[in-house]
């Protein structure tokens, strides 16, 4: 039996978390209204600035607005700009030697009264460090001290009491992405780059590219056009991919005879079949430079376990087959 106190339990969760969601939902349309109102000149002014740093970009912030802080420079890092986070506490006990003259510092604060951020805001002032401010009060402190000030609009919090910090942690964050991927795209940041700063697990395996992972020289399961079907059927098992290539006489990739091709044609003797009898012409092929992650949605698409690897003029260069991209852990 279904306990009722449990369901009704249940019920109320839910309801609380749909009434949460309503609330940062309508945090974040505020300010998608105020990016095309008043914030639209301070964030693109924010964006040429943090564009042109020569240094880092220095963030900072203190409680909630600190740990979005931490957050955000983790995102800045691994989207081409250089960032990390420094605590205001720490700066004033000495990690204020950190930050450097040609670096600039944002500094996150909802109320802009954080009295944590004094010391590292006299310290942008007093050697000419540009600071950008991100913050709800609009007359705040660290507003009119900031170089450039993201003023955020006040919205209620989730919190029924209005004091936990949801809703306007909730836009800090979506703020800082948006600065970061405004970056990322102003800089030209490309998937090569992401390979670069993404180097571990599934995301580094997907950014490689097929020519890293692909099989080559003597692997390659290949044939000849004309070639009885038993010499290719030799030749399929031997290599193991589940295929074999057929070459023209320029030996550019004619076409493929897969596992699938034979079985649909074994109410055929094929003993006196050639491979272009049954092979599949034009077949689905990669170019080394495509990054894995494209290779493996050409398989995914197509329902196929493998691709040939062709050059410019199409003449076979490599083989992938999907155990290497579970092999790397990109599938």
């Amino acid at each position: 039996m279904v306990d009722l106190k449990m369901k009704d339990a249940g019920g109320e969760a839910i309801s609380s978390a749909l009434r949460t969601l309503a609330f940062e939902r309508r945090g974040l349309e505020a300010l998608s209204e105020a990016l095309q109102n008043g914030l639209s000149g301070p964030f693109a002014k924010a964006t040429a600035l943090l564009q042109n740093t020569e240094g880092h970009v220095i963030i900072s912030g203190v409680g909630k607005s600190g740990h979005i802080g931490t957050k955000l420079a983790a995102t800045f890092a691994s989207t081409g700009t250089r960032s990390f986070f420094v605590h205001p506490a720490e700066a004033n006990h000495g990690d204020m030697g950190m930050v450097g003259q040609k670096d600039a510092v944002l500094a996150l604060s909802w109320s802009g009264e954080s009295a944590e951020l004094t010391a590292l805001v006299a310290y942008t002032r007093r050697f000419a460090i540009p600071l950008i401010a991100m913050t709800a009060g609009k007359n705040s402190s660290l507003a009119r001290e900031a170089d450039i000030a993201l003023i955020l609009p006040k919205v209620e919090e989730a919190c029924p009491h209005g004091l936990a910090p949801t809703t306007s942690t909730t836009m800090q964050l979506a703020l800082g992405d948006a600065l970061a991927i405004a970056l990322l795209e102003a800089r030209g940041f490309s998937e090569s780059d992401f390979k670069i700063y993404h180097p571990g697990g599934k995301l580094g395996a997907l950014l490689s590219h097929v020519a890293d992972i692909m099989h080559v020289g003597q692997s390659l399961p290949l044939v000849r056009s004309g070639t009885p079907l038993p010499e290719a059927v030799m030749e399929l098992s031997m290599k193991r991919f589940g295929c074999v290539g057929v070459l023209d006489d320029n030996g550019r990739l004619a076409g493929i005879v897969t596992d699938g091709d034979l079985a649909r044609n074994l109410s055929q003797d094929l003993s006196t079949l050639k491979v272009d009898d049954i092979m599949t012409k034009a077949p689905k092929t990669v170019k080394g430079g495509m990054l894995v992650s494209g290779a493996l949605a050409l398989i995914h698409e197509h329902n196929i376990s493998a691709l040939m690897v062709v050059d410019d003029d199409n003449h076979p260069v490599g083989i992938v087959h999907f155990h290497d991209f579970l092999r790397i852990g990109a599938a």
